[in-house]
């Protein structure tokens, strides 16, 4: 791996797994408050991009988000935490496996233009004008489908790269568009700016190389992100119900798998415990109600297994 990522005063990391994540930037503060939940104990030294987890045969290595798939697809590490347009922009969907989808930093590509240019409507009014990205692969595949080339190199557009601030290209008179990732939307309205076309839906994914060196520690890995990702789409209810009701309390909680259901010393009325979907909460508990449950609890779950 580069020395210009990595600190030449670390300690040997070859007995351990190497676990890229991004060293600032979007994706970061996420990824660090993962880390946290799934039991990853580590201290980072400043201005080093390694640090041993002091609990686990890990090294975590800091990496630029748009480097980590082409280091996982090489073997260079073992893991990593990136975007999925940084996968297909890196052109390493073959040599990646995605093991699970982390439900943060999601934003879309998007083709924008001009919101004062009437003349651009869709993207292929755009066909050989000028436009700068930093996602050129992706940004010349929808082109040369525009222009109905098969070859992206050939296309007749004009793509050119830009790392960053892409959203001020065409305020400067650089490009007649861009193609960058969009989240809320603010700052390209700021720049009058307005979609036109979107590439693809994006978030950050937990992937590893096709041929891991520790395959069963990434796979506990991948566990216990789904634990939390779980405990973070569910709590538990909890009420009682007379058994009578208990068919139509289970049409309306059916939980995962199934509710846990335990008799009381009332005769007649039983106690059911089910995880919910907290989306779905307010509704559940008014069905609830609406057949007759009672003593209905909410907890929070903070962590679960499959």
């Amino acid at each position: 791996m580069s020395s210009s990522y990595i600190n030449s005063a670390v300690p040997d990391t070859s007995d351990r797994m190497l676990f890229a994540v991004p060293k600032k930037g979007r994706l970061y503060d996420h990824c660090v408050g993962l880390l946290s939940n799934i039991g990853i104990e580590f201290n980072r030294k400043p201005r080093h991009d390694i640090a041993l987890v002091t609990n686990m045969p890990i090294a975590l290595v800091f990496l630029p988000a748009a480097d980590i798939a082409a280091y996982v697809a090489k073997g260079s590490v073992d893991l990593g935490i990136t975007g999925l347009d940084i996968i297909r922009e890196s052109q390493t969907e073959d040599d990646v496996a995605e093991l699970i989808r982390l439900g943060f930093g999601k934003c879309k590509l998007q083709i924008q233009a001009p919101a004062e240019n009437h003349a651009v409507k869709e993207a292929k009014d755009l066909v050989g004008k000028r436009i700068v990205t930093s996602f050129i692969n992706l940004t010349r595949q929808r082109f040369a489908e525009l222009e109905g080339v098969d070859d992206p190199m050939k296309i007749k557009t004009q793509v050119r790269f830009v790392s960053g601030s892409v959203e001020a290209a065409c305020g400067l008179g650089l490009a007649d568009g861009i193609v960058d990732l969009v989240e809320s939307g603010d700052t390209m309205r700021a720049a009058g700016l307005h979609s036109i076309d979107t590439l693809m839906d994006t978030e950050s994914v937990l992937i590893t190389n096709q041929h891991a060196r520790f395959p069963q520690l990434a796979e506990t890995i991948k566990q216990r992100v789904e634990g939390i990702l779980t405990a973070r789409k569910y709590v538990l209810c909890q009420y009682n119900i007379a058994r009578t009701s208990l068919d139509a309390a289970c049409m309306v909680t059916p939980g995962r798998q199934a509710p846990t259901i335990t008799s009381l010393e009332q005769e007649g009325w039983v106690a059911i415990s089910v995880m919910v979907e907290k989306r779905m909460l307010a509704e559940k508990m008014d069905a609830l109600k609406e057949i007759g449950a009672a003593d209905i609890l909410v907890l929070q779950i903070a962590n679960a297994r499959a």
